[in-house]
């Protein structure tokens, strides 16, 4: 019986962190097959796991959410037929939605000799509460629907700051286990322990109420404020208390690709370090590009090594490391500049 765990998360939130932890304390000697679904036109990640011998397959024609029920279906049978692992880590994108990636596993389950071990979502501390305002449907879709909350960049919170997000979760969802403690002082079989045993509670409860009730509801009432996003003088998101006026009634759910949108490139262009960490700066800083959410990439640099990015609003970090066959960027956020994008990273 293969093991599936989602391990979901909005836009940088360090999913990708998270598995690396995983694969290299829990998972060791399995047979692991990662699959992972991009937004974006150009995979980035990828490179990273392959180090760790794992199995990948990307899958970057818009996100799972979007291609769902034919595709991911198809890709997770062909993966379970041809690699018959141990376990098959499932990363949807950061805007995927939580519980349309649990429907799909859930699907195949049904016919394959396969069991949805656990689905977790990474959250980012720090932006907990930005993200729930600014795009409600997508992050809150994450946190309503996983087993296991794990809290990133919880070392760079006031104790203060740390309960009121807790607090704002469990608004979201009662049930989930919530992992706080920085993930520097946790082992990994810690974090599985706390995984798999909270999904095996949560199976118990379905099965429960079904059988009491006969049915089982999922009420998700899509409605997201994602159409204004303010920044005040220093910089962060104000926030707004829209009332969406939307109802459950109605229905109205939308597609990760109508909101937000990915730029990719392939350039050659060298960078310096100083430079790169401009362009980042200005990106989190300023709007002239859009709403940048998540930009990352792998850019040769002018002294002849590579340098590799990641950003988050109001974070980025530029580190030496391996080289990639061409310099590969790609940037997510909604209403895009693609042309002052363009300007800003120097592509021709």
């Amino acid at each position: 019986m293969t093991k599936i765990e989602i391990i979901s998360g909005f836009l940088g939130a360090g999913k990708t962190t998270l598995i690396k932890k995983m694969l290299k304390e829990v998972f060791a000697g399995e047979k692991i097959v990662l699959i992972e679904n991009e937004f974006g036109e150009i995979g980035i990640d990828g490179g990273f796991l392959k180090e760790a011998g794992v199995q990948i397959t990307e899958m970057n024609s818009g996100c799972i959410c979007c291609s769902l029920v034919g595709d991911f279906g198809t890709a997770l049978k062909e993966v379970i037929e041809t690699y018959a692992p141990d376990r098959i880590l499932i990363e949807p994108s950061g805007v995927g939605k939580l519980s349309d990636v649990t429907k799909a596993v859930q699907g195949v389950a049904a016919h394959e000799p396969v069991e949805l071990n656990s689905s977790v979502t990474v959250v980012d501390g720090q932006k907990c509460r930005m993200y729930m305002k600014n795009f409600g449907e997508f992050f809150n879709n994450q946190v309503e629907h996983a087993g296991t909350i794990v809290l990133s960049r919880t070392q760079k919170m006031t104790e203060e700051k740390l309960e009121a997000c807790v607090k704002m979760l469990r608004e979201k969802n009662p049930g989930a286990s919530i992992i706080t403690t920085p993930w520097e002082e946790l082992k990994g079989e810690q974090i599985l322990a706390a995984m798999q045993h909270q999904d095996l509670l949560r199976k118990e409860e379905m099965e429960e109420h079904v059988h009491e009730h006969g049915h089982y509801h999922d009420h998700d009432c899509g409605c997201h404020e994602h159409h204004e996003h303010h920044h005040d003088h220093d910089g962060h998101p104000h926030d707004h208390d829209h009332d969406c006026g939307c109802h459950e009634h109605d229905h109205h759910h939308h597609h990760a690709d109508e909101v937000f949108t990915s730029w990719g490139k392939e350039t050659p262009h060298k960078y310096t370090e100083e430079k790169l960490c401009e362009i980042l700066t200005k990106l989190s800083e300023s709007d002239d590009c859009g709403i940048i959410l998540r930009a990352k990439g792998i850019v040769p640099c002018t002294d002849g090594s590579w340098l590799h990015f990641d950003m988050v609003p109001e974070e980025h970090e530029v580190r030496r490391g391996e080289a990639g066959y061409t310099g590969r960027l790609c940037v997510i956020g909604s209403h895009l500049n693609e042309e002052e994008l363009a300007k800003l990273f120097e592509i021709v």
